[in-house]
């Protein structure tokens, strides 16, 4: 199938399908909005459109949106002055999933990055999700780091 894949930069007509795909998580079914229209979903796309430092990636299979992710070019002063590549928002239809699409996403982001001058490529996985963390090991990446948060606003 990955010989069918393609990707490319979301557009506002892809938001609602973008939406859904997160919704599919299970666990963001307790912290996204139930309205795929919601105008905070359509602020965060415009902010995230117009940075040249982000890219919103959808892959398609054919006509139909299989998966995508949210990647965000750092600059960094660490590993001196490094550019990162932070990969999040990882999400692949369910009905696709386990068939290396995830894999070939992750490939053509990696790609994405080191054509922007990345030499590090990082990203997060929820600790409740252990097949996650499992794929990006097999995919080379370390467990290196542990991830912190804060929440200071309401969602």
């Amino acid at each position: 199938m990955s010989a069918n894949l393609v990707y490319r930069k979301a557009t506002l007509h892809d938001l609602s399908t973008i939406i859904k795909l997160i919704f599919e998580d299970e666990l963001a079914q307790n912290r996204e909005s139930q309205d795929i229209h919601d105008q905070h979903y359509v602020d965060a796309f415009h902010r995230i459109n117009i940075d040249p430092n982000h890219y919103l990636m959808v892959v398609e299979h054919g006509a139909e949106i299989v998966a995508t992710c949210h990647l965000t070019v750092i600059a960094s002063l660490s590993f001196k002055g490094s550019t990162r590549l932070q990969i999040e928002e990882v999400r692949v239809r369910k009905k696709h999933r386990s068939i290396g699409i995830g894999e070939w996403m992750i490939k053509a982001a990696i790609a994405y990055g080191v054509e922007h001058g990345a030499k590090i490529v990082q990203l997060t996985a929820n600790k409740k999700r252990t097949q996650a963390q499992a794929f990006y090991e097999k995919l080379g990446f370390e467990n290196s780091h542990e991830g912190m948060k804060l929440y200071v606003g309401e969602n």
